[in-house]
């Protein structure tokens, strides 16, 4: 299986290129399904990857003059504050076993996956709705986007998720910035939220497989740099409800496997 799991690994980088997101969306199925991670340290795992190929991507769009720093860290620092309240209070001290549903035990690890699953289920619903942006000029508005910052912290301190799905909409919408800026800054933001988390996770003693991380990193890295080649040629928004249908077989899937054959 894990052979497969290096193959997908490479559509970790591949999305956050063409779409500016869902690398952390197929990161932690495939670390947990495909190279038998347990959920909660798959999500710390997630955290490293999709952090450092969203710092690689992040530095191409700096370059190209995509990249909105002040935008960025009025999204990043109230995210930040949330992801780490949740990865260094809240996630301790969820015990391992939850409750019972008759013989059925409702574990910390599958609260995880079947969450992550129907937030899958909803990033994928989004993907394909077609919606129309107003081309009005609208003034930055830094609250609302400080705002959205600090709950997209908890989902990504929660589920290892680098939030792109939900960082392009708030910048597109409250920071006004046109779609590859988007893109662009929110690299910038999932690599702060992500590499932060992993440090907070590394202190607080996580032991990790450095060869697995660097391994599915590097190819992930190699799906960017494709990613990032075929966006210049292909529209990004046009492949999204493609990628949506992919997420939304993925989500159900795991609801399936985590519910009806655990």
């Amino acid at each position: 299986m894990e052979y497969f799991g290096y193959l997908f690994s490479i559509l970790i980088g591949l999305s956050l290129g063409l779409i500016g997101g869902g690398g952390s969306i197929l990161a932690v199925p495939i670390l947990v399904y495909l190279f038998k991670v347990n959920p909660e340290q798959a999500t710390s795992y997630s955290l490293f990857i999709v952090g450092m190929t969203s710092m690689i991507g992040s530095f191409n769009h700096y370059k190209l003059g995509n990249l909105k720093i002040k935008s960025a860290l009025v999204f990043a620092i109230p995210s930040i504050l949330s992801l780490l309240f949740i990865r260094k209070i809240i996630l301790p001290i969820i015990p391992d076993s939850l409750f019972n549903v008759g013989d059925f035990e409702i574990t910390k690890n599958l609260l995880i996956m079947v969450v992550f699953a129907f937030l899958m289920i909803a990033t994928s619903v989004s993907m394909i709705k077609k919606t129309k942006r107003s081309t009005e000029a609208k003034e930055l508005n830094f609250v609302k986007l400080a705002v959205i910052g600090f709950f997209v912290g908890l989902i990504i301190g929660f589920l290892g998720a680098g939030g792109g799905f939900l960082i392009i909409p708030a910048l597109l919408f409250f920071a006004n910035l046109p779609m590859k800026k988007a893109v662009g800054t929110s690299l910038f933001i999932i690599f702060i939220n992500s590499l932060i988390g992993f440090t907070g996770d590394i202190i607080g003693g996580s032991t990790l497989d450095y060869k697995l991380l660097f391994s599915i990193s590097g190819i992930a890295i190699l799906g960017l740099f494709i990613g990032t080649q075929l966006s210049k040629k292909i529209d990004g928004a046009k492949l999204k409800p493609a990628f949506g249908w992919f997420v939304l077989v993925m989500g159900i899937y795991i609801i399936t496997i985590e519910i009806f054959f655990k």
